[in-house]
């Protein structure tokens, strides 16, 4: 009930208005935001790196209602890239398709992530298009194929564990040797599709880390560019240590070079855990949001872990 009390609450205009008001919000929330400029997000992103981490960059902004702020976010994403090449950061970038227009004109959307390809294909950088909810798994995945299936090798997938589809769609994925990230899933979704309880997603998520590791193998497991721009084809993307360790284990046991999987870790949480796996030789690799529409991104964040929301609340009542 916690979870999707605000998972709701992220997606209510009114209390979008109401929190993001409340200036202390923004003070709690710049924990898991690098900022609402590129150029905090790129200082973040060279702190980062300067600690042995590498980075993906996400301009914040889901379900826009307009064609033209579906632009605009082109147009901030393409600075980016050139913001990336210029400071020579280990970066590259994530993105949502709603937030680029999927859900107003597929179309407009196809174009729009063809100019950022071309654009990241010209500085050799990749990017990857984020998972958002159950209605829009299966438009993404068809936008992942069909660019392929265009020759851009240089985006990659999330797929989601708490999904019953997942196993399944990994499968359908393999001819196009996909560079995956593994999520547990931050949205509430119907029980009809979705595992509710921990224990199943745990164990959901243990099984397709093996099976993306599996098929690495066959892929030829190519490691991390040496720029730290282009992932591996497995990326477990989790702060819970139970599952690191165990992913750990899968590695040893199939003979994994450290270098051909990664960890990814959101930014602000867990850093004693991404630093101490970067300290003991593997790739981590920081999600680093920045922008002024963090609210769904802030909210999801509170509803993942109890801990933030009592902190949250508790600097409310210290204003």
């Amino acid at each position: 009930m916690f979870r999707s009390f605000f998972i709701f609450l992220s997606r209510l205009p009114w209390a979008q208005r109401l929190i993001t008001h409340w200036k202390f919000s923004w003070k709690f929330a710049s924990r898991f935001i690098a900022g609402e400029d590129r150029g905090s997000a790129i200082e973040a992103v060279q702190a980062l790196n300067n600690e042995g981490l590498n980075a993906t960059l996400d301009y914040l902004g889901e379900n826009v209602t307009r064609l033209q702020d579906a632009e605009a976010s082109v147009v901030e994403i393409l600075a980016l890239l050139r913001d990336i090449r210029q400071a020579q950061v280990r970066a590259n970038i994530s993105i949502k398709l709603s937030q680029l227009g999927l859900t107003l004109d597929a179309d407009v959307c196809r174009q729009n992530v063809i100019r950022l390809l071309e654009a990241a294909r010209e500085s050799g950088n990749f990017i990857r298009m984020d998972m958002e909810d159950s209605s829009l798994t299966q438009a993404t995945i068809d936008f992942f194929t069909g660019l392929r299936e265009l020759g851009y090798e240089n985006t990659g997938l999330v797929i989601q564990a708490y999904l019953f589809r997942s196993q399944a769609d990994l499968k359908k994925l393999e001819p196009f040797q996909p560079r995956i990230r593994l999520v547990k899933g931050a949205y509430k979704e119907p029980s009809q599709i979705a595992f509710a309880q921990k224990r199943k997603v745990d164990e959901s998520f243990d099984a397709l880390v093996r099976g993306l590791m599996i098929s690495s193998q066959r892929f030829g497991a190519e490691p991390v560019s040496p720029d730290g721009l282009i992932p591996p084809h497995t990326a477990v993307a989790t702060h819970d240590t139970v599952r690191i360790q165990n992913a750990l284990a899968a590695a040893r046991e199939l003979g994994l070079p450290q270098n051909v999987y990664e960890f990814q870790m959101l930014y602000g949480i867990r850093r004693d855990v991404q630093t101490d796996l970067a300290a003991r030789g593997h790739a981590v690799r920081v999600y680093v949001p920045y922008g002024t529409h963090w609210y769904p991104y802030f909210m999801r964040r509170l509803a993942e872990r109890p801990a933030n929301l009592w902190f949250f609340l508790s600097s409310y009542f210290r204003k």
